[in-house]
């Protein structure tokens, strides 16, 4: 599986995707294809060159514009629904210009329909949009993600940092800001949306096959950002096991205690009975922990338990791969959870939840509708 992780340490704009995409590798004519395909050629000329801020070299992408003609939100969808350009593109791009769209709305108190995005709705804006998810398609990139973005505070032009529109923008994306000294904009409106449509905030493993640097407008040394371009690794992750001993609590509070720290945040949950002191039966309780959630989940176990202490042991897990798909069977639709090691599907496992509700409504056997899900899904991703 190919990944792009976006190292955004000066920050991010539509125009340094476009530099730092090509940088890495992708072929400009795409950028070219797509004005083609937006019918832009009478409005934008773009030019690509190589250029240095600081000790930083890489490849700055600049849409000229001319005769500049402002879109209202529809037309700017109209554009991309009309244009040739890929469906999964379109589908990028569409949701891009909707987060601007509803983050202009939220600004300024209207509804979207008469938001008017000003700069953000001329004619490189949909060249920064379009051809970004243009150019991650032509290097078949199968998930994009990104670094924490810098945020600098103070006013530009009356207007505080980082930009309100930005940050509505990334709302809900799970964005990591770090503060920064610089006292300029880092992170504009279109790279925000560009990050919020197609990226997970985090850093991946990778096995690295090339670097490209999208160099900026300021003339700052080291404005640019890095997009990395590798292949997915089994990632070795850190986690904390806390375990403790029970003699004196009833199984079926233990099992009340188990569902409970699932729910509190617990990778997983194991209860092994053992023999304890003076030969009494009791039971093993370990939680797989996440860094973030040891000491809540701990104080959960004390809380919620008869135990006077805990044991906390570091380890190390490495991780496959894995997404959710859906599939048909002919009893319904059932959810598949698939594995991947080294980018490619290797094995499947139907959610257990979808296939009771179905083996209860249509009265068949679980076993059964568990076997046509996976049928279904090892056919479907060409696993047979």
């Amino acid at each position: 599986m190919t990944l792009a992780y976006f190292d955004c340490f000066s920050g991010i704009s539509g125009d340094m995707t476009l530099g730092a995409l090509i940088d890495c590798g992708a072929d400009r004519a795409v950028l070219d294809a797509a004005v083609e395909a937006l019918r832009l050629g009478d409005e934008v000329r773009i030019d690509v060159r190589h250029e240095t801020r600081g000790h930083v070299g890489g490849t700055r992408v600049l849409v000229d514009v001319s005769d500049r003609v402002d879109r209202t939100v529809p037309a700017l969808r109209g554009v991309v629904e009309d244009s040739g350009a890929p469906e999964s593109v379109k589908k990028l791009a569409l949701d891009a210009i909707g987060r601007l769209a509803r983050a202009e709305a939220q600004i300024h108190g209207v509804a979207e329909a008469q938001v008017h995005l000003h700069e953000l709705g001329g004619a490189d804006t949909l060249v920064d949009l379009v051809g970004a998810f243009w150019l991650l398609h032509a290097l078949e990139v199968d998930r994009v993600y990104a670094s924490p973005l810098p945020a600098p505070r103070g006013l530009k032009g009356g207007m505080p940092l980082p930009a309100p529109a930005s940050m509505r923008v990334l709302e809900g994306t799970g964005a990591e800001l770090q503060p920064s000294s610089e006292s300029r904009e880092l992170v504009t409106p279109t790279g925000a949306a560009i990050l919020a449509a197609a990226a997970t905030f985090g850093r991946p493993a990778m096995a690295l096959r090339r670097v490209g640097y999208g160099i900026g407008t300021h003339a700052a040394p080291g404005n640019a950002l890095a997009v990395w371009l590798g292949d997915e690794i089994a990632a070795e992750t850190g986690i904390t096991l806390i375990e403790t001993n029970l003699d004196d609590m009833a199984p079926n509070l233990i099992a009340a205690l188990s569902e409970d720290l699932m729910r509190a945040g617990a990778l997983d949950v194991a209860v092994v009975p053992a023999l304890m002191k003076k030969g009494r039966p009791g039971h093993v309780v370990t939680v797989m922990s996440p860094p973030g959630l040891v000491a809540a989940l701990s104080d959960h176990l004390l809380r919620h338990s008869t135990t006077l202490g805990v044991r906390l042991a570091g380890m190390v897990r490495v991780v496959a791969g894995r997404r959710v798909v859906e599939v048909r069977t002919p009893y319904g639709v059932v959810h598949v959870k698939v594995k991947e090691l080294g980018g490619r599907d290797v094995d499947v496992a139907p959610e257990y939840e979808d296939c009771r509700r179905i083996s209860l409504e249509k009265g068949v056997d679980l076993r059964e509708v568990m076997r046509a899900a996976v049928a279904s899904a090892r056919t479907e991703l060409g696993l047979e």
